[in-house]
């Protein structure tokens, strides 16, 4: 039953993404100002916040190994810092798909857009060091030190469009935005989320049983009397 789970959840994010994709691309009207520009925000938006919440899910896993030594919490933490790494690099690449009609150009150093570059960087140098080191417990300690130090990049990309001059829109609250908007937003966040639970739970057995075969086999019990 548990082995079918992430397959079972797979499914059904994809047909959530799916319908959220069609709804934002074929029965939402176009937006006012930016027109159908702005329809590459039904992933744009999803993306950043499933982003968001899988690095501070990296963060906290990072924080329980370090204070309980479990290796389950660096089996989770192996997925999260993979995911992480996958979600900033989309997120650079649907921002530049929306900068470039929007302000004429595919990359510009804005505060939004260098924070996540950043994050990605910082990830990106996380899993690499992940895969350079062999000792299982440096391995796991190092790069927990790493994403907890690296995580404070994450709450600098939210607040850049507040504390910076930035060309990157504020988040907008929620009372305002149409209803034909927030639908294939939230359909789409919620598929997006189950796509990720569903790929992360494999790939943190996949780190359980990487774990299991670099762990030294334990020694054969000595019968006393017989070697006597």
């Amino acid at each position: 039953m548990m082995k079918r789970f992430p397959l079972a959840l797979f499914g059904v994010g994809l047909l959530l993404l799916v319908s959220g994709s069609y709804y934002g691309l074929a029965i939402s009207p176009p937006e006012e100002h930016m027109g159908n520009v702005q329809r590459i925000m039904y992933v744009h938006v999803p993306t950043a916040w499933s982003a968001m919440l899988t690095l501070t899910f990296a963060f906290v896993c990072a924080v329980a190994y370090l204070i309980t030594g479990r290796w389950r919490w660096d089996h989770w933490l192996e997925a999260a810092i993979e995911m992480s790494v996958v979600l900033c690099f989309l997120l650079s690449v649907q921002g530049a798909i929306w900068a470039k009609p929007t302000w004429g150009v595919w990359w510009d150093w804005d505060p939004r857009l260098t924070t996540v570059a950043v994050l990605l960087a910082v990830f990106l140098g996380i899993a690499a060091l992940r895969n350079f080191v062999d000792e299982p417990a440096k391995r796991a300690t190092w790069s927990a030190v790493a994403t907890v130090i690296g995580y404070v990049d994450v709450p600098i990309v939210y607040f850049s469009v507040k504390w910076w001059n930035s060309l990157h829109q504020q988040q907008s609250k929620f009372s305002s935005v149409s209803r034909d908007f927030l639908i294939p937003l939230f359909v789409n966040f919620f598929g997006m989320l189950l796509l990720i639970v569903a790929v992360m739970t494999v790939r943190a057995r996949v780190a359980a049983f990487r774990l299991k075969a670099e762990m030294p086999a334990p020694l054969p019990e000595i019968n006393v009397e017989q070697a006597a």
